[in-house]
């Protein structure tokens, strides 16, 4: 479960990239990436390796 979680943190950071260089889709590009680091610090606390 927590490898998914970080396999679509990367996703959400890779479309939150794409997002802010190439188009302008507002507020939804920056839930993305805010989804994307809270999945990551949620594996950092639980106490597993975020990579």
């Amino acid at each position: 479960m927590g490898r998914i979680l970080y396999i679509i943190a990367v996703v959400f950071v890779i479309l939150w990239l794409i997002g802010f260089l190439g188009y302008h889709a507002g507020g939804l590009i920056h839930l993305l990436l805010v989804i994307a680091v809270i999945a990551v610090l949620l594996r950092i606390i639980n106490g597993k390796d975020p990579f």
